[in-house]
């Protein structure tokens, strides 16, 4: 049957009944600002301003509605002629189960309805174990599936019905003060998306930058300053319970201006200019940076790999697929020049009847300005390649002492389009060890001590080929 645990309203209504008499609570009623600095690695700064009204002498303010994954030993208080000898985390919530804990060994109320009569009576029961289920004992009996209502005569001091940070303070003169709690956090994030729409050339697109924030550290935030924080803080690792998301929502905040973004340190803080409410269990979304005609550059890759270039292959691959790229030049000659933090960008581009379609997305990094910012989008439909081996050599072996080894291989790729328009396919192979090109059909260029590419144009539904011979001495 299923247990209903039946606590008086009063009980319910009000925290008061929960704290001890010497407990002054600050609750979020007394709240007057609060500041929110979110940065990207499930980490917080929150700086919580509330008025309180305190005697003179030793007291234990009872500050409710804080974050529940709050870092404690964080916790600092400032306020006028205040000064905190003792703080403590109030982390074991009032819940059903956590009540039956608490009354483990004690005697509750069971009330039953006789199933003829209707009739209900009340007997005496002591819980014996609250883990697992319940499991009572009733006079003689011993019963393990409760049918009726548990009573309660009252809820221990314990058990809180929010988390509670109390703070053992001694007050130097009596009156009505603010006090600045501040604390850092686990359950607050935020990340970057971005939209783009490419032209009809895929030259040129639209950028459209929005930050998504994250709350799950059980707490609301109202009317919140609200900071972020991009790159990467550095916080010593250390074991935090994390709570599940139990729901979730989505909010759109429509700023009338984007983020406004000033360096920080080694970082890059983006505050937004009004305040906003980050709601409990939310994500919320509020607008970055806006873009239009921003010039990019799409490329076709084709990208080899080292195992081939020391043995005999032959056949290396048919149909290989072909990679499409799309770059950005994070400068203002470019349309864009301004710090990007990391996140996702999805890339869109519409149909011949005027309909968006998604082409891709990728992740990047936090680009600072006059960086590139490089999107892997996809695999060409209609560009393939077929590679082959078509000599290999060894000249000198491990035999020949001091000599090392050097091997020669020779090369060929065919590049096939199926499009109605040439196309330019760019060639990477990795070559290990000390290399020479030796021959080849095309010029190539030595991007670094290990990597060559060759640029070949393709023309409209045909093929070209690149053949190259290469030295190499490990």
């Amino acid at each position: 049957m299923k247990t209903v645990l039946m606590l008086a309203a009063a009980m319910l209504a009000s925290a008061t009944p929960l704290l001890a008499d010497e407990e002054i609570v600050v609750g979020g009623q007394d709240q007057q600002a609060v500041n929110v600095t979110i940065y990207t690695r499930n980490l917080a700064l929150i700086k919580d301003r509330r008025t309180v009204d305190l005697p003179q002498g030793t007291r234990t303010l009872a500050f409710r509605e804080v974050s529940a994954q709050i870092k404690p030993e964080t916790a600092v208080m400032q306020g006028r002629n205040l000064r905190v000898l003792e703080q403590n985390f109030e982390y074991d919530l009032l819940t059903p189960q956590s009540l039956l804990q608490k009354y483990v060994g004690r005697e509750i109320t069971l009330r039953r309805q006789q199933p003829v009569t209707g009739e209900e009576r009340s007997v005496q029961a002591k819980v014996l174990s609250a883990g697992n289920g319940v499991v009572l004992q009733v006079g003689n009996q011993i019963e393990t599936e409760v049918n009726g209502h548990l009573i309660f005569p009252d809820v221990p001091d314990t058990l809180r019905d929010r988390p509670t940070l109390t703070m053992q303070v001694e007050s130097g003169a009596a009156g009505t003060r603010e006090v600045e709690l501040s604390y850092l956090t686990a359950g607050l994030s935020w990340r970057a998306d971005y939209v783009a729409e490419l032209n009809a050339a895929d030259d040129r697109l639209d950028l459209s930058g929005w930050v998504t924030l994250i709350n799950e550290s059980g707490a609301r935030y109202p009317q919140a300053r609200l900071q972020l924080v991009a790159g990467d803080v550095n916080v010593a690792p250390q074991p935090m319970p994390m709570q599940i998301l139990r729901r979730e929502a989505m909010s759109m905040a429509s700023a009338h201006k984007a983020l406004e973004e000033e360096p920080m340190f080694e970082y890059h803080l983006y505050s937004l200019e009004r305040p906003t409410t980050i709601g409990e269990n939310q994500k919320k979304q509020v607008a970055l940076l806006k873009a239009d005609g921003v010039a990019c550059r799409k490329e076709y890759l084709l990208k080899g790999q080292e195992h081939y270039f020391r043995a005999r292959i032959g056949e290396i691959g048919q149909k290989m697929k072909v990679g499409v790229f799309v770059e950005v030049r994070n400068d203002q000659d470019a349309g864009l020049g301004r710090p990007l933090p990391g996140g996702v960008v999805r890339v869109y581009k519409k149909d011949s009847n005027g309909g968006l379609q998604f082409v891709g997305e990728d992740t990047v990094d936090h680009t600072p300005e006059k960086e590139l910012v490089r999107l892997h989008l996809g695999e060409a439909f209609d560009i393939t390649a077929d590679k082959v081996q078509t000599d290999f050599k060894q000249l000198k072996g491990p035999e020949s002492a001091g000599a090392g080894v050097q091997y020669e291989s020779e090369y060929a790729i065919r590049l096939k389009n199926a499009k109605k328009e040439a196309v330019v396919v760019k060639v990477q192979e990795p070559i290990p060890g000390d290399w020479q090109i030796l021959s080849e059909s095309g010029k190539h260029r030595k991007e670094s001590a290990h990597l060559a590419s060759w640029l070949v144009t393709v023309p409209p539904l045909e093929s070209a080929t690149l053949t190259y011979r290469v030295s190499i001495r490990n």
